[in-house]
Parts: structure tokens; sequence; C-alpha cells
């Protein structure tokens, strides 16, 4: 008799330690799943950059920062401005402020030190962004060494420029849109690079007059 209670005893101990069991396994999966995802955002990784940094020659930067006709009054933004030299150049030449925007932090870091080797501070800054998420309405100039593609994709940002602005890129055109200018930069090792300037409105293509007049468009 006593053995029997006893085993009854041991078979009703058992349920009970299984119920706990079960009952605070379910209550901790949601919060390890909680917790596993906030790690995984925290070190998920931002996007990646577009385009690997590839530096405008010095004498194709005075050549844009000439088309544009950089004043003291503008507010320069490069994007994608890699190790800072535009946006150094520009504050450097008409003492304007400048803004450099690039998505690879190696690339923001050593702008940044650029910048202070050149003892810029007061006048560029740099900033890790993405180049499409910017507002570029208050930028006068902007300058670009993009891919034609990428170029293209800003269109709507930039068409939200004041009036006047302009945009200069170096060796990239943007389909869909006629440059006022189209330069050729012939370079002291004897190499070339192209040149656009556009200034805001953004002129669309002229349709050709033929087809004008044959289909009305």
């Amino acid at each position: 008799m006593r053995m029997r209670w006893f085993r009854r005893f041991i078979v009703l101990s058992l349920v009970l330690l299984c119920s706990v069991w079960l009952h605070v396994r379910d209550r901790q999966g949601p919060v390890k799943l909680f917790t596993a995802s906030v790690v995984w955002a925290a070190e998920k990784s931002p996007r990646s950059p577009d385009v690997h940094f590839v530096g405008t020659p010095h004498e194709v930067v005075e050549i844009m920062l000439r088309l544009a006709d950089v004043k003291q009054t503008d507010v320069v933004y490069d994007l994608g401005s890699g190790d800072g030299r535009i946006v150094i150049a520009a504050a450097k030449k008409a003492g304007c402020r400048a803004y450099g925007f690039d998505l690879d932090p190696e690339m923001v870091e050593q702008s940044i030190r650029n910048v202070k080797k050149e003892k810029m501070e007061a006048l560029v800054t740099i900033k890790q962004k993405d180049i499409f998420d910017l507002d570029l309405s208050q930028a006068s100039v902007v300058t670009l060494y993009l891919l034609p593609e990428l170029n293209v994709a800003l269109i709507p940002q930039l068409e939200k420029m004041k009036p006047g602005s302009r945009i200069v890129s170096h060796n990239f055109d943007m389909e869909g849109v006629d440059p006022d200018v189209e330069a050729t930069v012939h370079r002291k090792d004897g190499k070339s690079n192209k040149v656009y300037l556009w200034t805001t409105p953004l002129k669309k293509p002229r349709p050709h007059i033929l087809r004008k007049l044959l289909f009305g468009k």
C-alpha cells in the first residue's frame, strides 16, 4: 500500500514538473526570438556604396568649379564626396560653404582628416549619408562623379533645386536632360575627361522637327 502511494506521488510530481517546464519554455520563446531579432537588427550592415571611390583629377576639379561659376554665396553639395577634394577645393577657391556626402564610413573618416589637414573646418562639412535620401533644395551647386544611371536616378531630387542652380558632372552625362555645356579637359598627362554642366530648371531634349511634323510630338 505504501509502495503504491509512493509511485503515485512520483508520477504526479513528474507531471507537475513537466507542466511547469513547458509553461516556462513557452513564456521564454518569444523573449528569445525578440532578443535575437534585436541583435540581428543591430548587426545588420547599411546599404553598400553604389560606386567605389575614384578621385577626380585636380585639373578636372578646377574646370568643374569654373564651369559652375562657384561664388562665396554658393552652397556646394558633392554627392559621393570620397576623399573630400572637391568640397575642399570649392571652399578654398570661393570661400563658400561646401558639404560632402558619402555612404562609405572609411571615406568619410579620410575626408574629415583631409578637411582638418587643410584647415577648412569652418567652411567644409562631411557627412555619412545616402545621397538618395538628401534634400538638395538648399544647394546652389551640386557636383557629381557617379555612373550615368545614378545621375538619372537623382533627377527627381535635382529638379527640386532653386532656379539658376548648377549641376556639374565629371565624365558622365544625364540621359533625358540636355546639358548647357559639354567640355573636354585635356590633362598634362595626355589623357582627357568630359565635364557636363546643367542649370535648373533642367532642360528636356527638344523633339526633332521632322518627328514633330509627322507625329505632332
